[in-house]
């Protein structure tokens, strides 16, 4: 696979949701986070610039008050989540750069929210930004801004899940590729859940009605930890195929199969980038 963009780098945006990063209890799955950021820094190592999306700010902030408040799920209220959110971004970010430090890779924060990068300014200065991280050899970790989006849920500045916020990602740092890193292996023709003859569909060409059909308005992937599932993946698919990018939904529990997906070889599901894209 020809993999490289315009700067002569092959440039990649992995996305994690918060069920790859946690154990049930809420707690960080440490190592699970530990075998991805090896991955993900190999791949630095063989000459690829690698963006991480990273969900599981509200979900780490949860697992750490859960136990002194005797809570059995995340609260309502936009104000709490803003708090766990807070809470949760820094113990998140302390553990990735403690981890990815570990093989000397440095890493930056970046956190977004939509108004910013639909507004012509604030996209330039991100832009910009993520160029100059790259040219230092950063790796970005990138989460929309929930301290000062999630009071905000009435309007049409939430991203809402980090699916979409990937997918924008990956149009404006010209990725060659996104990469969808689950808890399932793919887009299956049923949820496999309900199935067990769900098949799994190795290539989507176009991102259709019937390919929404086959998710049933359902998600495959919804867990209490996290708020994406495979609807919110389809529909990062037709963000970033229709802006000339390939995207690949596979399972995190395997992130070394990332090495044969680069080689060619059909790993989980493929979205194939628009052949009238630009």
């Amino acid at each position: 696979m020809n993999c490289k963009n315009q700067t002569g780098n092959k440039r990649i945006v992995i996305k994690i949701g918060t069920s790859s990063l946690s154990h049930g209890t809420g707690k960080l799955n440490y190592r699970h986070i530990e075998k991805m950021v090896d991955v993900m820094c190999d791949l630095k190592n063989m000459g690829y610039e690698i963006v991480l999306i990273s969900s599981g700010a509200v979900g780490v902030g949860f697992g750490k008050i859960r136990d002194k408040f005797a809570l059995n799920r995340k609260p309502d209220g936009s104000a709490k989540k803003r708090a766990l959110a807070a809470t949760g971004q820094s113990g998140l970010m302390a553990v990735y750069e403690e981890l990815f430090g570990l093989y000397s890779c440095r890493v930056a924060q970046v956190l977004l929210t939509k108004s910013v990068i639909q507004d012509e300014n604030g996209l330039t200065n991100i832009v910009n930004a993520f160029n100059e991280m790259f040219e230092y050899d950063i790796l970005p970790i990138v989460n929309e801004n929930d301290v000062v989006a999630a009071d905000r849920e009435e309007t049409d500045d939430l991203f809402g899940d980090n699916d979409t916020l990937s997918a924008y990602v990956a149009g404006f740092v010209n990725a060659d590729l996104l990469i969808i890193w689950s808890d399932i292996d793919g887009l299956y023709d049923k949820d496999p859940r309900m199935h067990p003859d769900a098949e799994i569909i190795p290539v989507v060409t176009n991102v259709s009605d019937e390919i929404y059909a086959m998710a049933g308005g359902e998600v495959h992937s919804r867990t209490s930890r996290g708020s994406g599932g495979m609807i919110t993946k389809i529909d990062a698919a037709g963000i970033a195929t229709n802006a000339g990018i390939d995207m690949v939904i596979m399972n995190s529990d395997r992130p070394e199969e990332i090495y044969e997906l680069l080689k060619g070889k059909s790993i989980g599901t493929r979205f194939k980038a628009s052949i009238n894209s630009i």
